[in-house]
């Protein structure tokens, strides 16, 4: 009896192999391949510059302008980004120098004081933008000899004027209010 088992056990284990080989030679006919799909993701990036070519001390003469020329520039390549000036005052310049923004700035306002802003489209050129209008500054014809002499008696008091410049990419930012909000969180 086990000769016949172990017979029936080899003609079992047969019948399944031509079986088993029988269907996989079928599928093995069924297949398909495509061709690779290659994803390259490149690097976006927004790049600003701030310059000034008048220098950074300037003579006050009553009633005269001082040529000023802050200028932001937008590198080439750069996405579309907000752009913003921020422009820090002496306490009191007002008293000796008077000044215009130039054209296409606006006022972030929000309770946020000397603040500009404007929005810039990306572009393969270099994107140059002047922030004071006519590149110069006025001093007040109302600045008078004793005036000038406080300042030279405590040179700390002498006025100031400061720029920064800042971009946020426009994509996913939908206000400059938003992007401002952006470059003041730590």
């Amino acid at each position: 009896m086990q000769i016949k088992t172990k017979k029936l056990l080899i003609a079992i284990v047969t019948l399944l192999i031509l079986i088993t080989g029988t269907i996989g030679a079928t599928l093995a006919w069924l297949t398909d391949q495509t061709d690779t799909v290659k994803n390259t993701f490149t690097v976006g990036n927004v790049d600003i510059t701030l310059t000034e070519t008048t220098g950074d001390e300037y003579k006050m003469v009553p009633g005269n302008p001082i040529n000023k020329d802050p200028k932001v520039t937008v590198l080439q390549n750069s996405e579309e980004c907000w752009l913003f000036i921020e422009i820090i005052e002496s306490d009191n310049l007002a008293d000796f120098i008077d000044y215009s923004l130039a054209d296409g700035w606006s006022v972030l306002g929000g309770g946020v004081n000397n603040v500009y802003y404007r929005l810039v489209a990306a572009s393969d050129i270099d994107q140059e933008f002047e922030v004071i209008a006519g590149n110069a500054v006025n001093v007040k014809s109302t600045v008078t000899k004793d005036m000038m002499d406080d300042l030279e008696d405590d040179p700390t008091l002498l006025p100031t004027l400061t720029f920064k410049a800042y971009a946020v990419q426009k994509a996913g930012v939908d206000s400059a209010a938003e992007a401002w909000a952006i470059i003041n969180t730590p």
